[in-house]
């Protein structure tokens, strides 16, 4: 297991070095998204306010303060994957995400889009929003403001991390490994109480 430092936006060459276990910080903009986000984008066929590719996409609705016309963060923290599983496919096929940071992982789908087109599923720890607020030096834009908070979110971050590599673009998932362990000292369990 190594540890990168990445610049965004980021290459495919980028994410293709990465491994399962591998840590990275990550440096420059990122762009906060939710489920009203990607709704709009393949639910309603509206394309994203901004060019991601080559971007790192957080889940996140963030809570903000507005300070004239600027948003101050309070609390940028990380949202569940899991339900957003429909729509990164596209976000990496489509538009050229290069990157998910979220927790609780992503499913098949997802990983065969960042097995095809170069592309990783970045951890970050659940319960980390204090941390991970302070790495957020700057909400730069704010876009489709009427989806708040669950609007496209440019955030400037400095040494956001360390963000596991969860999911890599070589078929490499660490969710998949945990359920597998998991299933095996089930199985264990269940012999040692002579229950097969």
């Amino acid at each position: 297991m190594a540890h990168y430092t990445l610049n965004t936006p980021v290459s495919e060459q980028d994410m293709r070095q990465l491994r399962v276990g591998d840590s990275i910080t990550l440096n420059g903009v990122i762009f906060g998204i939710r489920d009203a986000t990607q709704r709009r984008i393949f639910d309603e066929g509206i394309a994203p306010p901004v060019d991601l590719r080559g971007a790192i996409c957080l889940h996140t609705a963030p809570n903000v303060k507005k300070e004239g016309a600027h948003y101050l963060p309070v609390c940028i923290g990380t949202t569940t994957s899991t339900r957003m599983e429909r729509f990164t496919p596209g976000l990496i096929e489509q538009y050229g995400v290069r990157g998910i940071i979220g927790k609780g992982g992503l499913g098949e789908g997802s990983a065969k889009a960042m097995r095809q087109f170069g592309a990783c599923y970045l951890a970050i720890v659940g319960g980390a929003a204090a941390l991970q607020t302070i790495q957020i030096e700057a909400i730069e834009a704010v876009y489709w403001e009427d989806l708040m908070p669950e609007c496209v979110w440019q955030l400037r971050t400095r040494e956001l991390g360390p963000l596991t590599v969860a999911i890599d673009s070589h078929g490499g998932n660490l969710y998949a490994q945990v359920r597998e362990e998991a299933a095996n000292r089930m199985r264990d369990v269940y012999r040692d109480l002579g229950l097969t």
